[in-house]
C-alpha cells in the first residue's frame, strides 16, 4: 500500500499538467498509521510548470539545432552562406566542386584550399581564428595542427594531439608562451649537452696547470745550481 501511494505521488506532477492543466484539485493519499498527505496544486502553478517545460524543451531543441548547423572550423563568418547554402560547394577558384561531407576531410580537393579551411591538407589554404574576446586573425594552413597554439582560443590545434587552453578573454598570446616554453626546453637540452664538454675542457686546463707546476718545481733547483756555479767561476 505504501509503495503504490508513493508511486502515485511521484508520477502525479508529470501527468497532471498534461491531462488537467488548469483545474483546481485536491489529492489525498493514504499512508500507514492512518495519516494523510495532502497535495494542493492550483491552475496558475500548473500553467507556470507547463510554460517552464515548454521553455526547457524549446531551449534543448535550439541547442541541438545550433550544434547540427554549426559552422565548420576555420571558416570566416562572412563565408557562412557560401558553405551552408547548398550541399554542393564550389571551389572559390572555379576549378571544381565538392560535397559538404568532403569539407575538412584532410584531403585537398581544391587547389586554393576552399574545401580544407580547418586542416593543413592544402598548402594554399587559410585558417581563420575566431578568438572570441580577442583579435581574430588568419593563419597559413601549415600552422594548423603543428603542435603550436597560434590561436588564443586553441582552435588551430583540433586533432587532439595537444590541448590548447582558451586565453582570449585573459588577453594572453598562448603561441608566445608555448614558443617560450619550447625555447626554454631547448635551452635546457643545450645546457645538458654542453655540460660534459665543459667538464672535458676543465680537465684539460687542470692537467696543463699541473704539468706547468711540475716543470716549475723541477726546473727551479736546476736554475739555482746554475746560478751558484756561475758565481763560483766568476770568483
Amino acid at each position: 500500500m505504501r509503495h503504490s501511494s508513493i508511486k502515485k505521488l511521484i508520477f502525479f506532477p508529470f501527468c497532471s499538467f498534461v491531462f488537467f492543466p488548469f483545474q483546481h484539485k485536491e489529492i489525498r493519499l493514504t499512508v500507514p498509521e492512518n495519516s494523510h498527505l495532502t497535495l494542493m496544486e492550483t491552475g496558475d502553478a500548473l500553467q507556470k510548470t507547463l510554460l517552464l517545460h515548454l521553455c526547457v524543451a524549446s531551449l534543448s531543441f535550439h541547442l541541438c539545432r545550433s550544434s547540427t548547423l554549426q559552422l565548420p572550423i576555420g571558416i570566416h563568418p562572412l563565408d557562412e552562406k557560401y558553405y551552408t547554402s547548398s550541399e554542393l560547394i564550389n571551389c572559390k577558384d572555379g576549378s571544381k566542386s565538392f560535397t559538404r561531407d568532403r569539407l575538412n576531410d584532410d584531403f585537398c580537393d581544391c587547389l586554393d584550399g576552399t574545401d580544407e579551411p580547418g586542416t593543413a591538407a592544402c598548402p594554399h589554404g587559410k585558417f581563420y581564428c575566431r578568438n572570441m574576446g580577442n583579435m581574430p586573425k588568419f593563419l597559413f594552413s601549415s600552422q594548423v595542427n603543428d603542435r603550436i597554439c597560434d590561436c588564443c582560443d586553441g582552435s588551430d590545434e583540433n586533432d587532439g594531439a595537444i590541448s590548447c587552453p582558451n586565453t582570449c578573454v585573459m588577453g594572453g598570446d598562448f603561441a608566445y608562451k608555448t614558443r617560450s616554453h619550447i625555447s626554454r626546453d631547448d635551452l635546457v637540452r643545450k645546457v645538458g649537452t654542453e655540460d660534459p664538454v665543459q667538464k672535458v675542457k676543465g680537465l684539460k686546463i687542470l692537467v696543463v696547470l699541473q704539468v706547468l707546476i711540475i716543470l716549475i718545481v723541477v726546473a727551479s733547483p736546476l736554475l739555482c745550481r746554475r746560478t751558484r756555479s756561475r758565481r763560483r767561476h766568476s770568483r
